[in-house]
């Protein structure tokens, strides 16, 4: 039964109305089916960047992999770390991700960038540079990016990881100059300045790791001075442990004050051993294999299950992305829904179950009244009806009652 939470926050009583020509279609047998969910469940999409681009070395697997990507998602993080952007000065990788964005905008997909400005993995020949020219060419890349990707990517996580960016001690790089001589909030001004100058209508996010009060207040240093931020990007790599309901809730209450939309934009939940409690920083733990284990896999699609129905309880919340789909992406740890030999986990199946069952309509055949009309509940999100050979399209929008009247 779906948690009353998620039905509250999630799902429409639809009154459909069914008219041709203006006259209600009375007494008449009608398939409704939903097509998509208005929530945003994502994964990254980095590894089908070779097969939009037709180069892929395993096509057969990679599209053996697309497949089970499609059968859970409808947002793709595509990768804009500078440094694999634009290794060399002026030559961007510009047609190879727009290939990958195409590639999935195709096949009905949102499409996220990420990130325009971060100080790890940023342009190594930003360092031959003075900061002013640094900060001149962070703010010229913004607006390249985000001019170019128009209608194929228009939401950013615009600035990663600011919180820790001035005082990142772990080796020189151009953004951790800049941002100590600015500053953290005039560094976030200059970079959503440049990304929304550029594209009034993107969707902008801040996006960070630190769920802290240090994150609480960089966000209220960053309102008060008036930049406008669309939504918060939260991040949740579980790899020391499952945050758990209470924490998970917590942090939802915590960031939902602000009235802006939430996305937790990198969850991983892992199938395998857990990272050892006293590493600080997630990518100091390097070790060999990783293996996913049968006991691991039971409590990763447990937890799956339980950290997805506390996001989408949520009212703030309207995305979430996982940092993989498959094992031995990020730090090569057992986190994905799908093992490294392709088949997928109790998890995927899990996930797959509410994604496409328990929070889905599947084609359900029913009867318009003496108005024309059918009523049935549903996720919020796109449907199709089909009536005597027509079919047409309509959206749940918003939760609770829905009058919705099709032409058909």
């Amino acid at each position: 039964m779906t948690d009353p939470l998620i039905r509250r926050h999630r799902t429409a009583d639809a009154a459909v109305t069914l008219t041709r020509g203006g006259v209600p279609l009375a007494g008449r047998e009608v398939v409704v089916a939903q097509r998509d969910h208005a929530f945003l469940f994502g994964c990254t999409g980095f590894e089908f960047i070779p097969l939009a681009n037709g180069d892929d070395p395993e096509p057969e697997r990679a599209e053996r992999l697309a497949d089970l990507w499609a059968g859970l998602f409808n947002f793709a993080t595509l990768p804009f770390y500078w440094a694999g952007f634009e290794p060399v000065r002026g030559r961007p990788d510009t047609a190879r991700l727009s290939a990958a964005a195409r590639w999935f905008a195709d096949r009905g997909c949102l499409v996220k960038g990420h990130p325009l400005a971060w100080h790890t993995e940023t342009a190594p020949w930003l360092l031959d540079l003075p900061n002013a020219d640094i900060a001149r060419e962070q703010a010229a890349r913004i607006r390249r990016e985000v001019r170019d990707f128009s209608g194929l990517i228009d939401m950013w996580d615009v600035v990663n990881e600011v919180v820790i960016m001035p005082i990142f001690d772990k080796y020189d790089n151009g953004l951790t100059r800049i941002c100590r001589e600015m500053g953290r909030i005039p560094m976030v001004r200059m970079v959503v300045d440049a990304a929304r100058e550029t594209a009034p209508g993107a969707t902008l996010l801040l996006n960070d790791f630190d769920m802290s009060a240090a994150y609480e207040c960089l966000i209220e240093g960053v309102l008060e001075a008036g930049v406008k931020i669309d939504a918060l990007g939260l991040q949740s790599h579980m790899h020391q442990g499952y945050w758990g309901e209470e924490r998970t809730r917590d942090v939802l209450d915590r960031f939902a004050r602000y009235g802006l939309p939430i996305h937790f934009t990198e969850t991983t939940i892992l199938s395998g051993h857990l990272m050892p409690a006293d590493i600080e920083d997630l990518n100091d733990y390097q070790i060999p294999e990783w293996p996913s284990t049968p006991e691991g896999e039971a409590r990763q699609a447990d937890e799956v299950v339980r950290h997805y129905t506390t996001l989408l309880s949520h009212p703030s919340v309207e995305a979430v992305t996982y940092w993989g789909l498959q094992d031995g992406g990020w730090l090569g740890a057992p986190g994905g829904f799908v093992r490294a030999d392709g088949t997928p986990k109790p998890s995927y199946e899990a996930l797959h179950g509410l994604v496409k069952g328990e929070w889905w309509v599947p084609p359900t055949t029913t009867a318009t009244d003496a108005e024309g009309r059918i009523r049935f509940s549903g996720f919020l999100g796109e449907y199709e009806v089909a009536v005597e050979g027509e079919t047409a399209t309509f959206r749940l929008e918003e939760p609770g009652a829905a009058d919705v009247h099709v032409a058909l």
